[in-house]
């Protein structure tokens, strides 16, 4: 007898309106409704499987199971990934490239950027204490941008920076759109790739010589297992995959500051400079804010899991962003608590806001490092070493919109620094 079981199915043709529509909620609808961490839908017009829980976070990431190589929908690989980068790959070709991100990542290169950052930090709120009010995501951009080419060897002219960091933003602002936005995303990673293509090809030719450990030095002498170089585009796909991610933490950065607002209790907390402390609070930032809502990875071989049968090159997506608020993992998800971080195991399975599993066998992204590091960098600034008034606006964000940005973008006003 069979010990398969039928997997919970969502009725229709096809549900990827019904993503587009609920967004970061999708899944976890769903696996509240089925009462169900696994269910079976249709999306872009094929069987798909939903996952959730600590359990799926662990067989998702289980590198014989799953692959990822096709499994980004076309869309999301023309405005947000990019062809044949790093995300796509599977295998010992992903080890050996994740290998080169992960370099770029060292100790002694993050140190870099935070002297980058601190930098960068110190001219914009020169720059603020100017202005009769401050956008803070767009201006985050901006600086993001700037210390993003600093630290990666790209050189970017000024006059060229608000347009840089423009196409850079539109590529992860519009990784779900449709119609308009979508295109407009389309364009500015064609634009880019162009760009930094020319850069590989400058700097192979002696026309460009960025700094050795820089990424742009790096992606453009890297060579593959067989011992070649990449192509020019994917190595400027490459490149742009550590310049976007970077830019993209800019809306932790609005998230920080919505949090101080919301809750001016743990900024009495933060006065302490405790490094502790301010490491717990931007990990519940990263927890309790929409990032990633899932991500998604194609079956690599038939298999069976918890009875539930797993057919080839099926589409399948875990859900992040319910995972991050999952009760049976996280006590009172809804509740924003840094405090919850004091006894936190580190278990990559349990929280995941870019991706979960092993950094170098695995898909878990290569810059959450970084991402973590700026965030504390950039905490201190806007609790400890500015003041600043929010005035009335509209600081809700959308569980929707992917990626949810609070529909102000948090504007502060009358900037001042702190003695």
């Amino acid at each position: 007898m069979s010990n398969t079981k039928q997997m919970p199915q969502e009725e229709g043709i096809d549900h990827s309106l019904s993503l587009i529509r609920e967004g970061y909620m999708y899944i976890m609808n769903r696996r509240h409704s089925f009462n169900s961490n696994i269910f079976e839908t249709r999306l872009l017009g094929k069987k798909a499987i939903c996952m959730g829980g600590r359990e799926a976070v662990e067989v998702f990431y289980d590198t014989e199971k799953f692959k990822r190589k096709g499994a980004a929908p076309n869309r999301v690989v023309q405005t947000l990934f990019g062809r044949n980068g790093v995300q796509a790959l599977d295998g010992q070709i992903h080890k050996h490239r994740k290998e080169m991100f992960m370099s770029i990542m060292s100790p002694d290169e993050i140190e870099k950027l935070i002297d980058i950052l601190k930098i960068q930090w110190q001219i914009a709120a020169n720059k603020w204490e100017q202005m009769d009010k401050v956008i803070l995501y767009e201006e985050a951009k901006e600086m993001m941008c700037r210390i993003a080419c600093k630290w990666a060897g790209v050189p970017v002219k000024e006059g060229k920076v608000k347009m840089l960091t423009k196409n850079l933003g539109a590529m992860f602002e519009s990784a779900a759109a449709i119609g308009p936005k979508h295109w407009l995303g389309r364009h500015a990673r064609n634009y880019i790739e162009i760009w930094v293509g020319e850069l590989i090809d400058k700097v192979r030719a002696g026309k460009v010589n960025p700094p050795e450990n820089t990424a742009l030095h790096r992606f453009a002498w890297y060579r593959d297992l067989e011992g070649n170089l990449l192509d020019t585009e994917t190595a400027a796909v490459e490149v742009i995959n550590i310049l976007r991610p970077i830019v993209a933490i800019s809306i932790f950065i609005n998230f920080i500051a919505l949090a101080l607002h919301h809750y001016p209790e743990e900024r009495e907390k933060l006065k302490s400079n405790d490094e502790k402390y301010a490491q717990m609070f931007v990990q519940e930032v990263r927890r309790f804010y929409p990032f990633f809502p899932f991500v998604a990875a194609l079956v690599k071989k038939d298999f069976t899991w918890k009875g539930f049968k797993f057919k080839e090159d099926t589409l399948t997506l875990l859900d992040v962003y319910g995972i991050n608020h999952d009760p049976e993992i996280w006590e009172k998800p809804e509740l924003f608590n840094p405090d919850r971080f004091a006894k936190w195991e580190g278990s990559p399975f349990s929280f995941i806001p870019q991706g979960g599993g092993d950094y170098m066998m695995g898909h878990r992204c290569a810059g959450e490092w970084v991402t973590i590091e700026v965030m504390k960098v950039s905490l201190d600034f806007l609790s400890n070493r500015m003041e600043y008034l929010v005035p009335e606006q509209d600081l809700s964000f959308s569980r929707v919109s992917m990626p949810s940005i609070p529909h102000s973008k948090v504007v502060i006003k009358n900037v001042k620094q702190k003695i």
